[in-house]
């Protein structure tokens, strides 16, 4: 089977506090244990046998922290996530041999593993258009206890998602319009619902949405015939988004360290 080809968006900015604290604006450079966030990412991502070619997409400072034997081409950043995620499937579709799958990585995901990432891969049924995990309420408490992420009731459970996705290039390239329009809307509670639905939106507050309604929901709004990647490992959700999430990695570290010194 051909290798998927990777595009790891790195343009994440830290807000000026949090900067302060870490010695860095970026986001996928902050470092923990010795390395960045960001070279963590690409170590996992050239251990993994599935994946092939990688995209790095950041500003300035991501562009001079990337070894050559890290990543096949860092390109600089654009204006938002979609334009970044597009301009590596430009890139990548430019070359001798254009992708049919790429993996979307962010940088900013401190515990990730080979076996956590290849666990997602492999359960990704590859004749769907995009592939996302999931990520239990109870799983992510019990990895990574007395923490706070967003989680979404719904009739089968309470979920959040992962920041690991995987797309089949022609769909991706199809919904560009929906998906940017989804992106701009993101933010805005009444942009959401208009785009949504009230019969979507009416469910979701009622708590009787289910993870089916959201894979018809999407093929109904980006033409994407979608699959939910159920029970994935936590540490494809917790990502470094404030300063707490930082000094909980931290000292989720230091603790693991101890427990392995000790046995």
């Amino acid at each position: 089977m051909a290798k998927i080809d990777v595009i790891v968006p790195a343009g994440g900015m830290l807000p000026p506090d949090f900067a302060r604290v870490v010695g860095t604006s970026s986001k996928a450079l902050i470092t923990l244990d010795g390395r960045t966030i960001l070279k963590t990412t690409l170590g996992v991502i050239k251990e993994c046998e599935r994946l092939g070619r990688v995209v790095v997409i950041g500003p300035t400072e991501i562009q001079n922290s990337v070894n050559p034997n890290e990543a096949d081409i860092v390109l600089p950043s654009l204006n938002t996530g979609p334009e970044n995620i597009y301009k590596g499937l430009y890139w990548l579709n430019r070359t001798d041999a254009p992708p049919e799958h790429i993996l979307v990585l962010t940088a900013d995901l401190p515990f990730l593993s080979m076996q956590v990432l290849d666990g997602f891969l492999e359960r990704c049924p590859m004749d769907k258009d995009i592939c996302l995990p999931l990520v239990s309420r109870d799983d992510f408490n019990e990895t990574f206890p007395n923490t706070d992420a967003t989680f979404v009731g719904l009739k089968d459970g309470s979920y959040t998602i992962g920041c690991a996705f995987l797309f089949k290039v022609s769909a991706l390239q199809k919904a560009r319009p929906q998906i940017e329009a989804v992106f701009e809307k993101r933010k805005s509670k009444l942009g959401m619902a208009r785009l949504l639905g009230l019969p979507f939106v009416w469910k979701y507050l009622t708590k009787t949405l289910s993870v089916a309604d959201i894979e018809q929901k999407v093929k109904q709004m980006i033409g994407c015939d979608g699959a939910a990647i159920y029970d994935c490992p936590a540490e494809l959700a917790f990502d470094i988004d404030y300063l707490e999430d930082y000094h909980y990695a931290t000292a989720l570290i230091q603790t693991r360290k101890r427990v392995v010194i000790h046995k």
